[in-house]
């Protein structure tokens, strides 16, 4: 049995005779397409213990068999339709979605159209506003009377609401109120410790600074009045030498 065997490029081909009880193990696969895979042009991949003889053709079954000896591709780990989908989402969001520059068949732009349906809409609900905050500052009138010690019952007995000027500001204060915060006072107590440290360390960093520069200017005086006396000392010791003697002196002396 004629078979053709088609190497990849850049092998060439090769063309063997082998009885039809021969399998695709038998075909000569060289050692760097150990990790091939055999196949026809019309199957798909072969296992090597198919026969020879299932691969010959029923109208001519003496036509060569042609077999390519195709290489295996290492592949990767996929995802590559998830990227394509993320980045199609991320094209799809960087669209400009805002209109408002564009005109309508009248010639007026979108963006003054929503404007004025915004300001209609504030002027609808204007009334609903006005009460809510009406009632908003009555809550918090209610809330400082009830604070000030100014109940209901008072206020209708007397015929209307009182004021807080009328309020007995002397009476509240009587009232004794208790503060239990300890961990309020022991954290003041320490903020006062931590702030006498400082001020402390501070005044006697000063004093110290003072007493360096005192001594320093005492030294400096103390070299300069040093300075002069020797000064001093030097003038008069040579005030205090003989003047030299004339020189006619000297020559009669000598005749």
């Amino acid at each position: 049995m004629l078979v053709h065997l088609t190497y990849p490029a850049p092998l060439a081909s090769l063309t063997l005779t082998l009885p039809g009880t021969a399998s695709l193990a038998d075909l000569p696969i060289p050692a760097a397409l150990h990790n091939s895979y055999l196949r026809t042009a019309s199957t798909g991949a072969l296992p090597f213990a198919t026969p020879l003889s299932d691969l010959a053709h029923k109208d001519a079954p003496n036509h060569p068999v042609t077999i390519h000896v195709t290489p295996r591709m290492m592949g990767g780990k996929g995802g590559f339709g998830s990227q394509l989908r993320a980045a199609g989402g991320r094209m799809s969001s960087g669209k400009n979605t805002n209109m408002d520059s564009c005109r309508d068949l009248s010639g007026r732009r979108l963006g003054t159209i929503k404007e004025a349906q915004r300001q209609a809409e504030l002027l609808e609900s204007e009334p609903a506003l006005r009460a809510q905050a009406a009632a908003a500052e009555k809550a918090k009138l209610e809330a400082l009377e009830r604070k000030l010690g100014i109940n209901a019952a008072e206020s209708s007995s007397a015929g209307g609401k009182r004021r807080p000027e009328d309020v007995d500001l002397e009476e509240l204060a009587r009232k004794k109120h208790k503060f239990e915060d300890n961990k309020f006072l022991e954290e003041s107590r320490e903020i006062n410790e931590n702030v006498r440290s400082a001020v402390s360390a501070a005044l006697l960093l000063k004093k110290k600074k003072k007493a360096k520069a005192a001594a320093a200017e005492k030294g400096k005086g103390k070299a300069t009045e040093d300075k002069s006396e020797e000064v001093k000392k030097a003038v008069q010791d040579k005030v205090a030498m003989p003047p030299p003697a004339p020189a006619a002196a000297s020559t009669a002396t000598a005749a």
